[in-house]
């Protein structure tokens, strides 16, 4: 029970890692703050998580005996964040951790001069801003308490270039940025920052990952070969299973690694040490 007595916050929630890291974290004694923006969003071009899946979330954490708050929030919008973040204070009386997931893939799948202005707003609006908010949000509870471990998962797109994804790519090496700043800046209040980056994660049905083949479909990589197309790039041979990223960030969340801020942990099966 690496995180009995903490509270944990997790964005994007509804499914995906979200959903893995979400019970790893039940698993292991932490109680949940839920959250998701449960709803599409016009120029993402696949449905996002629901309120069912988020639910759904919820139960699976209950039944490891977590106390469970939900509450859908868009990670564009500071005041959503800000009043869920309330609300979880008020009810558990400290926040231990921040889980900054809510993420999207696309819109991708085109050539830097070919991304459309609003395109590349809304990838870095939420892939970037959304966890600069999310740490805003709580930043002032954490320092007070002297104590706080904020998580940013960013991907292997925010330590190497892939072609045609342009946005995706500079606001995850923007995470990295911004997991090293917020850091240095917390330190001295005991609250530690690090960056998650997993590799091709495969679409758990467990979990209702859908992420790595939205990144096929726009890679125009058939649905049915995606899996193996992915796993060919991989040194140890198969693909990353979302069970493996919720182990660091547990271990990331836990006071095992109260020393550890600023770093990027990498868990890719070697894909980025070629």
């Amino acid at each position: 029970m690496q995180l009995a007595g903490k509270t944990a916050i997790v964005t994007g929630a509804a499914r995906g890692l979200g959903r893995a890291c979400a019970v790893a974290f039940a698993r292991e004694g932490a109680d949940l703050v839920l959250l998701d923006l449960c709803a599409d969003l016009p120029g993402v071009p696949y449905p996002l998580g629901g309120p069912g899946q988020l639910a759904h979330t919820a139960d699976l954490c209950r039944g490891h005996g977590a106390a469970v708050l939900v509450r859908q929030a868009d990670v564009r919008d500071l005041g959503a964040l800000r009043h869920a973040v309330d609300d979880a204070h008020g009810r558990f009386g400290r926040i231990d951790v921040l889980l900054n997931n809510a993420g999207i893939a696309a819109p991708s799948g085109k050539p830097v001069d070919e991304i459309d202005e609003d395109e590349w707003q809304l990838m870095i609006d939420v892939d970037l801003s959304g966890a600069w908010r999310a740490t805003k949000a709580v930043g002032k509870i954490m320092t007070a308490q002297r104590a706080g471990s904020i998580i940013n998962v960013a991907s292997t797109a925010g330590q190497v270039g892939y072609r045609n994804f342009a946005g995706y790519v500079a606001a995850k090496h923007g995470v990295i940025g911004l997991t090293r700043a917020t850091a240095l800046d917390f330190a001295p209040m005991r609250v530690r920052a690090n960056a998650l980056c997993p590799g091709s994660v495969r679409d758990d049905p467990a979990v209702e990952g859908r992420m790595l083949s939205e990144i096929a479909r726009s890679l125009q990589v058939p649905v049915a070969e995606h899996e193996e197309a992915f796993v060919q790039s991989q040194p140890m041979n198969a693909l990353i299973e979302p069970d493996d990223v919720a182990s660091a960030a547990v271990w990331l969340a836990s006071d095992g690694s109260r020393q550890v801020t600023g770093s990027v942990i990498t868990v890719d099966g070697g894909f980025t040490t070629r």
